[in-house]
């Protein structure tokens, strides 16, 4: 499951309706909603986004935190480490072969530490 499929479903939950309902009143197939909620398809497109966002009625500032769960949550990622150094690479090649085996608690450590890093 992705962030954005957690928050979806979350939502959807909370407004107590099915999927099947959500679909027909957003215009795609229930299929398709289950999809996206169970992370077998990446990031909706601008215009599904903002039908989700209506369907919900989110207010403006919490619409730009959906749009940045949906940015974050490509459950197929490429990392391109051309140009970049050795250790580089050998860290997306690690992060690949070790990902399945880390513990929950152990991600939420290496997002935090990547965040820092980021925030400068």
């Amino acid at each position: 499951m992705t962030p954005f499929g957690s928050m979806l479903r979350d939502m959807r939950r909370r407004k107590g309706v099915t999927q099947k309902e959500m679909a027909a009143a957003i215009g795609v197939s229930a299929a398709y909603l289950s999809a996206l909620e169970h992370g077998r398809r990446g990031m909706p497109s601008w215009p599904l986004l903002q039908k989700i966002i209506g369907y919900f009625n989110v207010i403006w500032d919490e619409a730009d935190a959906v749009l940045q769960v949906a940015a974050r949550s490509h459950p197929k990622v490429t990392i391109d480490t051309a140009g970049l150094s050795p250790a580089a690479t050998e860290l997306a090649n690690l992060l690949a072969v070790t990902i399945d085996s880390l513990a929950e608690d152990e991600i939420e450590e290496i997002i935090a530490a990547l965040r820092t890093v980021r925030r400068g």
